[in-house]
């Protein structure tokens, strides 16, 4: 007996999903280039509804890649920049 593939054994909702999260992907890596995993983790995170901090040297696509996953799903944008001497309390964005 064998058992099927898992690509023929995809529910249209599944597919759905699948078709949905690749356009979504294209749709980033038309601003970002070489985040595949950092991608992916914010991706995670949203289907999650989890949260995530991005840590880096400047100069590394950070804002820009949150900027492009916000675009791509029609999300509003806003950035908030810590210091290290702020505490979440004292945050502007509350």
């Amino acid at each position: 007996m064998t058992e099927p593939s898992p690509a023929s054994a995809q529910s249209p909702a599944a597919e759905s999903a699948r078709q949905a999260l690749l356009a979504l992907r294209a749709e980033i890596a038309k601003a970002v280039v070489g985040q595949d995993a950092v991608v992916s983790g914010l991706v995670i995170a949203l289907l999650c509804r989890g949260h995530v901090l991005l840590e880096g040297v400047p100069g590394v696509a950070k804002t820009l890649l949150v900027r492009a996953l916000a675009a791509a799903l029609q999300l509003e944008f806003k950035r908030v920049q810590f210091t290290p001497d702020l505490m979440p309390a004292t945050s502007p964005a509350r």
